[in-house]
């Protein structure tokens, strides 16, 4: 058999059949042409072609968090890497495996100031978990599988390579075995030659660090003798199995457990162990029951600012608690928090473990996980809730849970309008929840988009607010170019709401920047070419949901919100009366 000839691009692509990529997003570049006429030929890679790079690398972060697996997005240089930036953030502090491959200038013309010259390394070296650039073609089966495993090991994140524009249009000629497996997935010449050549399967597996059968007897014993024990679930590197199989341990050990900021998909809302999420507005009750624990075991999670309640929740750097830690690097534990027992393994690898250890016949613990589930069921109820405006959320939260199905995956961005999804939505199983722990804005919609493109068949809903939906609000038409009836709830109160809250709490009565003139998000809808509803009163909200599941069709329901409702718990007046009332005692002790 003759060797074969191929270019950087069309061995890139290759290598992405090799460990079996089927989707791309992009925004595509001139600087890597190579790779895009390749991709043509790659009948088993689907390419979702984005209208901003923001919103091509947080598609593909999405992916990632719902698989485990590396997203992929393509980038051009300079301008197109540095839009692309808040998608690498997102994957870095949401631990996500993220692959992104940016266009590079000519080898050639390096350190000149060339036309969109970007050193990457610099650029992204404290933002990627890794960066490189390619110079030789040779090495891109090398590169590219470092990537995906440095991606999805110890703690996942995004991996940044930068491809000369001159490298990818370079020849290499490949040995016979080599040439046979380059035509997996790419147009072959006949028939018969595509015939030879089987579905690729992914060279890289992600190695499931496991606790040594000592630590689990350590943990067995503490977890037995503690009175007052909580576990708290976070992080990445879970699976639907890991996650059956620590709520089969809750359940057997009738251990309250609650979830770190927006990963409340890791425990069912309804499980009898559930006590609420540990993250903004959390439950007094559970902030109380965590505070005065004398066990905490924190599994996957890193604890950072929000969960840890801006680092007050735990003493640093010795707990009050007991505190067991589970993380799969090494290097995370111990960083903030000195545990009593540590670790090194990932969420999967320690929670199969967990069956093997027994259970307490009467747990002294049993009433509080069941008046913790409790208080967890009263804060989440949204029926009764009232706030200011025609149009009441509670009642709108109501028929979202009474009418979505159980798989329906919730995607939201940062904002006040996502209080009233993580509060009073109760998540059934892993996989239904998309939403940045790094609080970007913008993250709803291009995550609705990647969640659509992978799970065509599952209802899709984006929650988003009017300042968060105008971040990325571009990605409806690439919403409605591949045809994905993904709903847009968007809540409109003409303001930043979440910068609005503080400034009427530490500056009342001077508002200023947080004021927005919008357009009529209905008409801009249709405008796309999807379905478009206007909500001014709750009554008509269900009709307007059900027209828009029934559309076929990406579909924007703009709901016009009070702007006093600006969370379930207070208004705009209370919060300025608050900050009045603070000023005067901070004046009169002058």
């Amino acid at each position: 058999m003759k060797s074969q000839s191929l270019n950087g691009g069309q061995l890139l692509v290759r290598e992405l059949l090799t460990h079996g990529v089927e989707h791309v997003f992009c925004v595509p570049g001139e600087s890597f042409l190579a790779v895009l006429d390749a991709l043509h030929d790659a009948r088993r890679i689907a390419v979702t072609v984005c209208r901003q790079e923001g919103g091509t690398a947080m598609m593909a972060e999405a992916q990632g968090k719902l698989t485990g697996q590396p997203g992929i997005c393509m980038v051009t240089r300079g301008p197109g890497a540095t839009n692309a930036s808040a998608g690498i953030h997102i994957a870095m502090q949401d631990s996500t495996p993220l692959i992104m491959f940016v266009g590079q200038i000519e080898r050639g013309m390096r350190e000149r100031e060339a036309f969109q010259e970007v050193d990457y390394r610099a650029v992204f070296g404290k933002l990627a978990k890794w960066v490189t650039e390619i110079d030789d073609v040779a090495r891109i089966p090398e590169l590219v599988s470092r990537a995906f495993h440095i991606a999805t090991s110890g703690r996942p994140g995004p991996v940044v390579i930068a491809l000369p524009e001159d490298m990818l249009t370079e020849w290499i000629e490949l040995p016979a075995t080599a040439a046979l497996a380059s035509t997996s997935g790419l147009a072959a010449s006949t028939a018969a030659a595509a015939a030879q050549v089987p579905r690729p399967t992914a060279h890289y597996r992600n190695v499931e660090a496991c606790p040594g059968s000592a630590q689990m007897r350590e943990f067995a014993d503490r977890l037995s003798n503690a009175k007052r024990p909580m576990l708290i679930l976070g992080g990445s590197r879970w699976s639907e199995q890991a996650c059956a199989q620590v709520a089969d341990f809750a359940s057997a050990w009738q251990l309250p457990v609650a979830c770190s900021f927006r990963r409340q998909m890791l425990f069912q809302g309804e499980h009898i162990c559930y006590a609420g999420d540990v993250g903004l507005g959390i439950n007094p009750k559970l902030l109380a029951r965590l505070k005065s624990a004398d066990l905490i075991v924190l599994l996957g999670g890193r604890l950072s600012e929000v969960p840890s309640q801006s680092y007050t929740l735990l003493e640093i750097p010795v707990p009050q608690q007991t505190l067991v830690h589970v993380f799969a690097d090494p290097d995370e534990l111990n960083h903030v928090y000195q545990a009593d027992l540590a670790i090194a393994a990932s969420p999967i690898g320690f929670v199969q473990e967990l069956a093997g250890l027994t259970a307490p016949a009467s747990p002294v613990w049993v009433e509080a996980t069941q008046a913790a589930h409790a208080d967890y069921l009263a804060w989440s109820e949204p029926a009764g809730r009232s706030n200011p405006g025609a149009l009441q959320m509670g009642p709108v939260m109501q028929h979202l849970i009474a009418t979505l199905p159980e798989d329906t995956i919730l995607c939201n961005g940062a904002g006040n309008f996502s209080i009233w999804l993580h509060r009073f939505w109760r998540y059934k199983g892993y996989g239904t929840q998309l939403a940045p722990t790094s609080g970007s804005m913008g993250y709803g919609l291009p995550a609705a988009v990647g969640a659509k493109r992978l799970y065509p068949e599952r209802t899709v809903i984006c929650f988003t607010g009017d300042g968060d939906f105008m971040m990325h609000g571009q990605e409806l038409a690439t919403a409605v170019q591949y045809d994905l009836p993904i709903v847009m709830i968007l809540l409109d109160n003409g303001m930043y709401g979440t910068i609005r809250m503080h400034q009427e709490r530490n500056y009342p009565a001077r508002v200023f920047a947080t004021e927005l003139k919008n357009p009529d998000f209905c008409a801009l809808a249709f405008a796309y070419g999807a379905h478009g509803e206007r909500v001014e009163r709750t009554d008509e909200f269900a009709p307007a949901l059900a027209r828009s599941l029934q559309s076929g069709k990406p579909a924007l329901i703009h709901c016009l919100i009070d702007p006093q409702a600006i969370t379930p718990a207070s208004t705009l007046d209370s919060l300025r009366a608050q900050g009045l009332a603070a000023a005067a005692a901070q004046q009169a002790a002058l």
